[in-house]
């Protein structure tokens, strides 16, 4: 067994209420390493071409990865995949909190929930074993009533629960999947295809210990960092005002999204800053498994006019920024309640923000009328609207049975020219970041396997300074670039900075802590026994990057769907700061740059047999659009996994 390792994957079959444990060998463990790396694998192996991500075939994936669950810190996190409900293609969404750690010690590397249950059912995970449980009791509950009630039922409040709410149940195509109530695998609608199979939730709990190759280096190596943590003033920053500490700065900078991305600065941006929060809702700080920084919001609301529970934590900036300027709100309380809302129907709060941002633009063109929202001025600004039409959206009721479709289909359906007003790729709602202001991130939008995120992307600004940082150099990153151009040294820049946080999904690793590039080998040297370097790394992320795209091809999207929606075309209303609009040719060519790079086909992004042979995954080409056979089953040859 690879040390890092639980050294087992569980297998549920919901439809025959089956359970089977797989011992893969080592080999497989090196070469995909965990998290997104599993879900490629997997979701190209098992999941039939064409097949309804909402349909018994789809195939639910709770991946770790070698860092998880070990006690440094960063290393909560884990990841959740499936074909999207939202996209048609990959799904992938990460989440930090402790359900990826507990998942490790309870025994399993991961878990493959296939077919679809009569009944509700739930998954209870212990100590190296499994059952299915009903769930009968639990549908229709809240996240917090479902978690308090299985935590009841197991005598054990220490119990981990991921579970869907409301929003899951009624198959809302971004709904996501909630665990331990704060923490949100988020995008791509994992919580529709949980709710699709009839899953209300997956409990875990495990007391074993992770061997590791080196005990005492893994020791040092988080005694340092939980040293000097406060060294960094990033780190400072996330744990004193959480992620919406920078709320102020990107207005400052005019790159804060503003009424659906209309503008890029806010006039109530300080009313919904960190430093408000901080100073204002703020009751506590959260925190993920062996995390020092603590960068978790958790807020308490309870006046005339909102009350929202702590046991739900607190708006992190995302959904400020979503909630708040997107939808023209400035009041703190009420993006607590739509963050409150979201978190109990198990809701991502940036594509459910988008959804009610492209409605009230929609209201105020004319396009929906109140005819259409069942009496409610669904203007910007409007804090009480916003938080009803997130009801709805999580009800599937009235309106919000249409936004629950996501704003590219609920367009699609409404016509008259609300298309304009979409702020999506591949059908997945834009996060809170103007890539106006930043063109590498553009890219990074257009081109990314699970539609627009921010997370697998790059931050322009790292490349505009005099001197690059050392971590870059090491790269092989020297060349300054100006945050608003687009050219081959920043497609450069960006295919190789990118590859580098795509290997954070596969090890587990939290993106928020500063491990510099060094640091970071010497944990997965320590971990796991490899004596591993930055290249093969790398070459682990860009295989995870190609099976995804490769995947992708499969089901249907190519180079037309590797674009920006319109309104990145077109200047901000008001003209503020830094903004400059993106050129739909300058995109196309540096698209072009982008695939050859990576070792695709310059013109159509399908990778070439040479870089599946090089990224030792020569079996994907089957599934390339051009093939007419696909792999066999498990009994394969080129197949990795054996069932014990």
């Amino acid at each position: 067994m690879p040390k890092g390792y639980a050294g087992r994957i569980l297998r549920v079959n919901l439809t025959e209420k089956r359970l089977e444990i797989e011992e893969p060998p080592d080999s497989f463990y090196r070469r995909y390493v965990g998290g997104n790396g599993f879900i490629g694998y997997y979701l190209l192996r098992e999941v039939p071409r064409g097949a309804d991500p909402l349909g018994p075939d789809n195939l639910l994936i709770f991946a770790a990865g070698p860092i998880t669950g070990i006690p440094v810190a960063g290393a909560g996190r884990h990841a959740v995949g499936a074909k999207s409900p939202l996209t048609g293609g990959y799904g992938e969404a990460d989440v930090g909190g402790f359900f990826g750690a507990e998942m490790k010690h309870a025994g399993f590397d991961a878990i493959l929930v296939t077919g679809r249950s009569q009944e509700a059912v739930y998954l209870w995970v212990h100590d190296g074993e499994a059952e299915i449980r009903s769930a009968d009791h639990l549908w229709g509950l809240s996240t917090l009533d479902c978690q308090r009630a299985i935590q009841a039922e197991l005598g054990d409040h220490r119990a981990r629960i991921a579970a869907i709410g409301r929003g899951g149940e009624r198959l809302v195509r971004y709904a996501c999947v909630i665990h331990d109530l704060k923490h949100a695998a988020g995008r791509t609608g994992m919580g529709a295809v949980m709710g699709s199979k009839n899953l209300k939730a997956v409990a875990i709990r495990g007391k074993a210990a992770i061997a590791v190759a080196d005990p005492k280096a893994v020791k040092g190596l988080g005694k340092w960092m939980a040293q000097h943590w406060k060294e960094n003033s990033w780190s400072q920053s996330l744990h004193d005002t959480g992620t919406s500490g920078g709320v102020e700065d990107l207005d400052a900078i005019g790159a804060l999204p503003t009424r659906n991305f209309q503008d890029g600065q806010f006039e109530g941006a300080a009313k919904i800053s960190g430093t408000t929060m901080r100073d204002t809702i703020l009751v506590d700080r959260g925190g993920c498994y062996a995390c020092p920084i603590r960068c978790k919001r958790v807020v308490e609301v309870n006046d005339q006019d909102y009350q929202v529970d702590r046991e739900y934590g607190g708006p992190e900036y995302e959904t400020i920024a979503a909630f708040g300027s997107n939808c023209g709100v400035d009041d703190l309380r009420a993006i607590s309640k739509a963050n409150e809302t979201c978190q109990a129907y198990g809701l991502d709060t940036i594509s459910t923000g988008v959804a009610v941002s492209f409605a009230m633009e929609c209201f105020e063109e004319g396009i929906l009328t109140t005819e259409d929202t069942g009496g409610l001025e669904l203007r910007f600004g409007n804090a009480e609207a916003m938080v009803e039409i997130v009801r709805q959206i999580g009800e599937r009721e009235g309106l919000g049975d249409l936004l629950a479709e996501g704003p590219q289909r609920a367009a699609a359906r409404i016509g008259r020219g609300a298309e304009r007003f979409v702020l999506a790729v591949k059908g997945q709602p834009f996060p809170m970041h103007e890539c106006r202001t930043r063109h590498g991130q553009a890219l990074g939008y257009a081109v990314s396997p699970t539609g627009a995120d921010h997370m697998h992307n790059i931050w322009d600004g790292v490349l505009d300074r005099d001197v690059l940082g050392e971590d870059l150099q090491s790269l092989g990153i020297y060349r300054s670039v100006s945050q608003t151009e687009l050219n081959a040294d920043k497609v450069r820049a960006y295919t190789l900075v990118t590859n580098w946080k795509w290997l954070d999904n596969h090890l587990g690793l939290c993106a928020f802590i500063s491990w510099s590039s060094d640091q970071k080998m010497e944990l997965i040297r320590a971990i796991t026994g490899w004596q591993t370097n930055v290249w093969e790394q790398l070459k682990v992320a860009e295989r995870g990057v190609t099976m995804a795209r490769v995947f992708n091809l499969r089901e249907g999207l190519t180079r037309a769907d590797d674009v920006l929606p319109p309104r990145m075309r077109t200047t901000f209303v008001s003209g503020t700061l830094n903004e400059k609009p993106i050129d739909p040719s300058v995109l196309d060519e540096n698209l072009t740059i982008f695939y050859g790079m990576m070792g695709w086909d310059p013109q159509t992004g399908v990778p070439t047999l040479a870089k599946l042979q090089e990224l030792d995954i020569e079996w994907a080409k089957e599934h390339l659009p051009a093939a007419s056979a696909q792999c066999g089953s498990q009994s394969s040859p080129c197949c990795e996994v054996r069932t014990s």
